[in-house]
């Protein structure tokens, strides 16, 4: 960071100019997510252009695609999953299939990019250092806004170029849309980072915008079979439906996109002159007395309890709308071969609507796996903003400390999926005993995820941030790879190949206590690294 520091002042040309430095900054961003960016990037292009092969045998013929229509205009359930069919071209389906989840994702994304290089920076004292060089006060929201559209430009691109044979007009509506989901969230993070005093606040307050995106979304989408409700006009994902790319693209819309970022970075310009380096708008609330954080795991658990509660409430509000789908679900496939295979691929034969029950459970058992992997990994970036250092000074040992956070992490897992399944309970209308199985079912996996990111930190903590890249490329081969027909083996990688089809299958806990075992295994040696290495600082 000295070195930055330096190149910062040589470079710069004078301290009154607020984007001086902003090269040199957006370089080093970019070098930091060398790794992070194409990950992300892959995984959402990958999802959205392997999904017209994916259609193509689910709805190849005329007839096929006519009643997909039918059902959907009938079925508000689905419409509320992935929102209205606009054509019955490969094209307009992949849009309806992916988009919403494609601009979602790179919601994310530019949410973490933002973040990180706001006010993470500032919260770990670096952004200090930065300052001390010649640095305009907007460089560093300026780096990391023009970080955020280097990634959703190199997104556009790629899904711009993969889905052109389907229509060049199309595939740059669509590409240019999720791109603008993306911006329009990396502005509204931007702002979240002037307005908190803490990473984890920005993030959490920018991820529930998003979430309340996707329920404005969803509500308007299950009342109308056109996206022509005011709700779904509220949402900036019901703005990339209304774009409708392959189905006569209305190219005003993006203009909402581009008018909603650009006030969101007037904004957030506005804020960032307007305050110290270190502190917000929304002060911290005071810590506790002495006395109530008096163990590590008190301290863990205070750290992390609104992370879970927001998992907790997400989890189980998904598997309410999950299983009141299940029957919806299984009137749609109707005698559809293919999209039948591809449900009982990933849920199982039993019959179809236990299928599709096990592939949701599934599916939500992958989500999982990226709240274990930030929980462990909260532990990492307590280490390297220095604030595990005096906690650690005192009479507590470094597995005691690394413990309070596993024990949020691993039990949390538990939690988010017992309510997940209760979830299913209620919207599928009992069975309470089978789908509450089920999602427990999942939890040895997810835990195995988590052990990958113990023995990460432990052993490399440099590289404990590639826990993501196994997470989103579990999270990806489970999403896409029963639809391309990936081959067993290859499905056999991921630690959920290896769980039974709950519900309605056989229950199997040989597998189940393998991986408790081996998730056992990799935080052993995980923990046993951390007590022998030395502390991280940056």
């Amino acid at each position: 960071m000295t070195a930055t520091a330096t190149a910062l002042a040589v470079r710069s040309g004078g301290g009154s100019r607020p984007l001086a430095g902003t090269g040199t900054l957006l370089r080093f961003a970019l070098r930091r997510d060398r790794l992070m960016i194409p990950v992300w990037v892959a995984v959402n292009a990958l999802m959205v252009l392997s999904m017209p092969n994916t259609l193509r045998g689910l709805y190849g013929t005329a007839a096929e695609r006519a009643g997909l229509m039918r059902q959907m205009e009938t079925n508000s359930s689905l419409r509320a999953m992935v929102g209205p069919v606009f054509g019955d071209s490969l094209g307009a389906l992949t849009a309806w299939r992916v988009g919403v989840y494609a601009g979602a994702l790179a919601a994310v994304t530019c949410l973490l990019v933002v973040v990180r290089h706001t006010r993470d920076e500032e919260e770990s004292g670096r952004q200090e250092l930065i300052a001390s060089g010649i640095v305009g006060r907007r460089a560093s929201l300026t780096a990391a806004l023009l970080t955020a559209a280097i990634t959703c430009a190199a997104l556009a691109l790629l899904v711009t170029a993969g889905l052109a044979g389907h229509g060049a007009a199309g595939a740059l509506a669509l590409g240019l849309g999720i791109a603008g989901v993306g911006m329009l969230f990396a502005t509204t993070a931007a702002i979240a980072a002037q307005l908190t005093q803490s990473a984890r606040a920005a993030r959490g307050l920018t991820a529930a915008v998003l979430g309340a995106a996707f329920v404005l979304r969803a509500a308007g989408d299950s009342a109308t079979d056109d996206g022509s409700s005011v709700l779904t006009w509220l949402s900036p994902l019901g703005w990339l439906e209304n774009l409708r790319p392959f189905a006569g693209e209305r190219w005003w819309v993006l203009l909402l996109f581009a008018g909603a970022a650009l006030l969101q970075g007037a904004v957030a310009y506005a804020l960032a002159g307007r305050r110290d380096i270190g502190m917000s708008f929304l002060p911290a609330r005071p810590g506790p007395a002495a006395g109530r954080l008096g163990s590590a795991t008190a301290l863990a658990w205070r750290l992390q309890r609104g992370a879970l509660v927001g998992w907790s409430i997400g989890f189980l509000l998904a598997g309410v709308v999950y299983g009141a789908m299940a029957e919806g679900a299984a009137d749609l496939v109707g005698d559809n071969a293919d999209a039948r295979r591809i449900i009982e691929r990933m849920g199982g034969q039993a019959g179809l609507t236990d299928a599709f029950l096990s592939a949701m459970t599934g599916m939500l058992g992958l989500v999982a796996a990226l709240y274990i992997v930030a929980s462990v990994l909260r532990l990492h970036g307590e280490e390297t903003s220095g604030r595990a250092e005096p906690v650690l000074a005192n009479a507590v040992g470094r597995l005691r400390w690394a413990a309070g956070h596993l024990a949020v992490a691993f039990g949390g897992t538990v939690l988010i999926m017992l309510l997940a399944g209760l979830g299913f309970a209620v919207g599928h209308g009992g069975r309470v005993g089978p789908l509450l199985g089920a999602c427990l079912a999942q939890v040895p996996a997810v835990w195995v995820i988590g052990g990958v990111a113990v023995l990460l930190n432990g052993l490399l903590p440099r590289a404990a941030g590639a826990a993501w890249a196994v997470a989103g490329a579990v999270l990806l081969l489970g999403w896409v790879g029963p639809a391309l027909d990936v081959p067993r083996a290859v499905l056999d990688l991921s630690p959920f190949g290896h769980l039974p089809k709950l519900p309605g299958g056989e229950m199997e806990w040989t597998p189940l206590l393998l991986l408790t075992a081996l998730a056992a295994a990799l935080v052993t040696v995980g923990l046993a690294g951390l007590r022998r290495r030395d502390l991280v600082t940056s």
